[in-house]
């Protein structure tokens, strides 16, 4: 299973409605690249296939593949904001390591 926080699908229904993609829900990937090997990628998306995995979470549809999925089952994704930006977090309790930005992870 895989979650979206009260935080981070209040964000999502905010981009949705200002970009017009209300009925949209929010594909979730893991794509090979950064300096530690992996990097999440996550846009909104109106086409599923007979293999994605599909969530609800606070009113959020989550669509995953199934090589992502491998990598984000378990995880929670939250909506930060800081000194250094803001941006969604992914809480993936399988990552093993991370650059030192941040911006990659490893399993």
């Amino acid at each position: 299973m895989i979650t979206i926080t009260d935080r981070a699908a209040s964000k999502v229904k905010e981009i949705a409605e200002a970009e017009a993609l209300n009925e949209q829900g929010l594909r979730l990937r893991v794509v090979g690249g950064g300096c530690a090997g992996f990097t999440y990628d996550l846009y909104f998306e109106d086409q599923i296939t007979d293999m994605d995995e599909t969530f609800e979470s606070n009113g959020v549809k989550l669509f995953v593949d199934p090589l992502s999925f491998q990598y984000l089952e378990n995880t929670e994704i939250d909506y930060v904001e800081g000194v250094h930006g803001s941006g969604f977090k992914f809480n993936n309790p399988q990552v093993t390591g991370s650059c030192g930005c941040g911006s990659s992870v490893k399993f």
